[in-house]
């Protein structure tokens, strides 16, 4: 597995350092040029970094309660949103998360390039990010995310501190690949 991959990780603890502009951008060009359903390229991306109070805290109250506890140290919030429908044809674009998805994955490993982490986050109002944040019809709220460098997990509440020293894991491979059809062993060596 690449290292990229493998020290990838999704941290509550930020340190208080912030993301310089030029990486930044890194990380949306990286995005940008992922693979999307009729290059379509669905995803958009609304941040604001902390020390912009005021566009901060716009995004910060679309927050649930537990996610705002360790976000309000974050660098850097950020609010992903994809296009539901294909701009050649006017169609419902049912692939649109996917590929946001995709973006995600490379801006994610771009951060990791560039000793940066991300943390996305299903915890927040969709109601409240259309409101708060103006998205016009057609476009919908996909996830929260932060961006930053590590920081001092003793900044955290004792509740999670614990999430940010335990081991990651994963399901076995057996459980998610299947070959042929569904219910049949991937054959992949243990």
């Amino acid at each position: 597995m690449h290292e990229l991959i493998e020290k990838r990780r999704s941290p509550r603890a930020y340190s208080t350092r912030p993301v310089e502009p030029e990486k930044l951008r890194e990380l949306f060009e990286a995005a940008r040029w992922a693979a999307s359903c009729f290059n379509e390229q669905p995803w958009r991306f609304i941040y604001a970094a902390r020390e912009d109070k005021e566009n901060f805290n716009r995004l910060f109250d679309c927050l649930v309660e537990k996610n705002q506890l360790w976000v309000k140290n974050a660098p850097l919030l950020m609010l992903t949103v994809a296009c539901g429908t294909f701009a050649h044809n006017g169609k419902p674009n049912r692939h649109a998360w996917h590929d946001v998805g995709l973006a995600m994955g490379n801006f994610t490993l771009q951060a990791s390039a560039l000793g940066l982490y991300v943390h996305q986050m299903a915890g927040f109002s969709s109601d409240k990010a259309r409101e708060n944040l103006g998205l016009p019809a057609g476009y919908d709220p996909v996830a929260m995310v932060t961006v930053g460098y590590l920081g001092d997990i003793g900044q955290l509440p004792e509740s999670l501190r614990q999430a940010e020293t335990a081991p990651r894991s994963r399901k076995a491979l057996d459980e998610l690949v299947h070959y042929g059809a569904w219910g049949t062993k991937s054959g992949l060596p243990a």
